[in-house]
């Protein structure tokens, strides 16, 4: 199973196991907040479903140096990302099942219709430029 819990002492392991080409699922939460307890079971279960990716759980807190200006409104928030091509950045509801279906149908579009789609909205570009965990990671290190 690829599922990590994002540390001080794992970053750079980390940044290097998710240098590849498995597709990344990040979840974005806080301690305190309670959806997000109730939640980490779901995601772990998915992880556990999709040995293929990567699943990345991620205290924003905790992270700071890590997540820095993400745009965080609420809990759980995902990041779903294949290489360096961010395909979701957003709020879920604590939902598994709108998860797996989501994490599905980006799975299932072929890489250049992910690139066609990271570059066709201010939002999605957006992304590509503050959300990439792999960038993000890689400038904690420094």
């Amino acid at each position: 199973m690829h599922s990590h819990t994002l540390d001080l002492d794992n970053r750079g392991s980390l940044a290097q196991t998710l240098a590849g080409d498995d597709w990344i699922v990040a979840c974005l939460c806080a301690a305190w907040c309670g959806t997000c307890a109730g939640y980490r079971a779901a995601f772990e279960t998915m992880a556990a479903r999709h040995p293929d990716m990567h699943f990345v759980w991620i205290d924003i807190e905790d992270q700071a140096e890590v997540v820095g200006e993400l745009d965080v409104d609420n809990f759980p928030t995902l990041l779903i990302q294949r290489r360096d091509v961010v395909a979701f950045f957003g709020t879920m509801l604590p939902d598994p099942a709108l998860a797996e279906r989501l994490i599905a149908a980006q799975v299932a579009t072929d890489e250049a219709e992910l690139v066609r789609l990271a570059g066709s909205s201010a939002e999605r570009r957006q992304w590509q430029v503050e959300c990439n965990l792999r960038t993000l990671l890689a400038n904690a290190q420094r």
